[in-house]
């Protein structure tokens, strides 16, 4: 099959051995610009994408972990990165504050199971990304004498030392950070309160931390989480005038049910010609929501997930108006011969300001499902199917809003 150019918006596909023609955008900024070879339905293998304005050629899926060492053993969260890397996938996330739910007793867990698997991987065979934890007063346990966790240079610089032993190496190929230094509504708040503000550590600041980083080697690239269009401009606008480094990547929710806070405007911010920086989404299943087990409370699936088993946990997936939501997406899929899983991962897959899915799993079998779902579905999902899941969300837009 002949392959078709990208438009400017598109990701480059490429392989991960594969040396990336560029373009001028017309900024001076060079665009590395491959034809993607459309995948046919079944059989097919994952892609691969820059992300951002790095040289990191990123799987379409990476590794979430954030269940190892609350709900996975560390045999099992073995098992899952190897089957993971046995099947293309070339990234892992994790975060200082997990295993999620965050608890002082469980603290870093995630990473030492991740760190124990590596010493007997090639270190440059991983893209692995950590995050620092942003404002908090509930979680200062984490730092060895802090009442308030801050994203200021003593924190980073605490954060960086504890993950880089934990993981067992000596960098990190993407720091992010978990989310603002200052306030913004967070996990499905959608309404900015105005009453909420408070000083926050300056962008210039936290970028000059990075920096240090940086040059000690520690960190090969930076990356922010859970933020809005305001935060990617103004930590664009400091790296630019003060020649700090540059954000490559933005970590936040996107799925079926979680659409219109990335898609109103941090689409055009992320865009490649505008400030080129890749979207990392989280909970593209909807912490498993999509998947429909839970509109059985009944069945074993539901009463194993982690919506039940944690009460209150992502509470914004398990309110009525977004099972009625997920309800007509089970039966979309259905119609059309597909999963519930295919469905809302080859919607995520498919989007063109998509990088990579983190796709997070409590065993070996959800994770062959989920990579499956990108590898042997049409790319992208038949016209009739997208015009149902449009038709379903003009019903019911971001029905996971609190």
């Amino acid at each position: 099959m002949a392959a078709t150019p990208l438009s400017p918006f598109t990701p480059a596909f490429a392989s991960p051995k594969l040396k990336l023609p560029s373009v001028s955008n017309g900024g001076g900024r060079r665009l590395h610009i491959v034809p993607p070879v459309r995948a046919e339905q079944g059989g097919s293998q994952l892609q691969y994408r820059k992300l951002g304005d790095s040289d990191l050629t990123i799987s379409e899926i990476t590794l979430g972990t954030m269940t190892f060492g609350e709900q996975n053993t560390e045999k099992e969260a073995h098992e899952m990165l190897r089957y993971a890397f046995d099947n293309g996938i070339n990234a892992v996330d994790t975060a200082e504050a997990y295993p999620i739910p965050m608890k002082k007793e469980t603290q870093g867990r995630t990473d030492l199971y991740i760190g124990s698997w590596m010493k007997d991987i090639p270190r440059d065979k991983v893209i692995l990304a950590t995050k620092v934890c942003g404002y908090s007063e509930r979680s200062s346990y984490i730092r060895d004498n802090a009442k308030v966790l801050r994203v200021d240079a003593a924190n980073i610089k605490e954060s960086i030392e504890k993950s880089l032993k934990r993981l067992s190496t000596d960098y990190i190929d993407l720091l992010q950070i978990h989310w603002p230094d200052r306030y913004v509504p967070l996990f499905g708040e959608f309404t900015y309160d105005t009453k909420k503000w408070r000083p926050s550590v300056p962008f210039v600041e936290q970028l000059g931390a990075f920096q240090e980083l940086i040059d000690e080697g520690k960190v090969r690239y930076i990356g922010v989480s859970n933020e809005t269009s305001y935060g990617v401009m103004e930590f664009v606008h400091a790296a630019k005038t003060e020649g700090l480094p540059k954000i490559v990547s933005i970590q936040n929710s996107y799925s079926l049910l979680a659409r219109c806070k990335f898609e109103v405007d941090l689409v055009e911010v992320c865009h490649p010609n505008n400030c080129n920086i890749g979207l990392l989404a989280y909970s593209p299943l909807a912490g498993g929501a999509l998947s429909g087990k839970y509109l059985d409370l009944n069945s074993e699936a539901a009463k194993r997930g982690r919506l039940n088993l944690f009460p209150g946990y992502m509470e914004r997936y398990n309110k009525s108006v977004s099972k009625e939501a997920t309800e007509l997406y089970v039966e979309l899929a259905k119609k059309h011969g597909l999963t519930p899983v295919q469905l809302a991962l080859g919607f995520a897959r498919d989007r063109p300001f998509m990088t990579s899915s983190i796709i997070g799993a409590t065993s070996v079998d959800q994770l062959k499902e989920d990579i499956d779902a990108f590898t042997s579905t049409a790319r992208p999902l038949p016209p009739e199917v997208a015009e149902g899941i449009e038709d379903i969300f003009k019903r019911y837009k971001d029905p996971a809003i609190l």
